[in-house]
């Protein structure tokens, strides 16, 4: 796919805010609104923009109990697990590793209670052999 350093400063500022208005972005770029809609146009047909989602504040975020679980998985269950996985909607992200785990998943829930339990149904997951889970504190840079 083939895009410009002013497509990549759209694509920043669109993942700062999805809904700034055009003019707003073409200012802070130095191009014409109409320039820029028709970037963003070209941007979505060639599916570089997929879509657009929802950012929590950071007020709200704050209160949720998050964690990276990290899973050692039987072999050949690959397939199977993320399946299963993909039913637990409190997993907000799932990604295929190296190393000593097969599998990281990014999970939120509003207790560390709730949390445990999250974490206990991913170790229940046919397939799943092991988890190792790290509380998230705090975070120091999101983008």
């Amino acid at each position: 796919m083939n895009i410009t350093e002013k497509d990549r400063e759209l694509l920043v500022l669109l993942g700062e805010n999805a809904r700034a208005p055009v003019a707003g972005l073409a200012r802070k770029i130095g191009l014409s609104r109409a320039t820029v809609q028709a970037r963003i146009d070209r941007l979505e047909r060639q599916g570089i923009i997929a879509g657009y989602g929802l950012r929590l504040s950071d007020a709200y975020a704050s209160g949720l109990a998050r964690a990276h679980v990290m899973i050692t998985l039987a072999p050949k269950v690959l397939a199977q697990v993320c399946v299963s996985i993909r039913g637990i909607h409190a997993v907000k992200s799932l990604y295929s590793v190296s190393g000593t785990f097969d599998l990281i998943a990014v999970v939120e829930a509003p207790s560390i209670s709730e949390l445990d339990q999250l974490v206990d149904r991913i170790g229940m997951v046919d397939g799943v052999e092991r988890t190792l889970s790290s509380i998230i504190l705090s975070t120091r840079i999101s983008r």
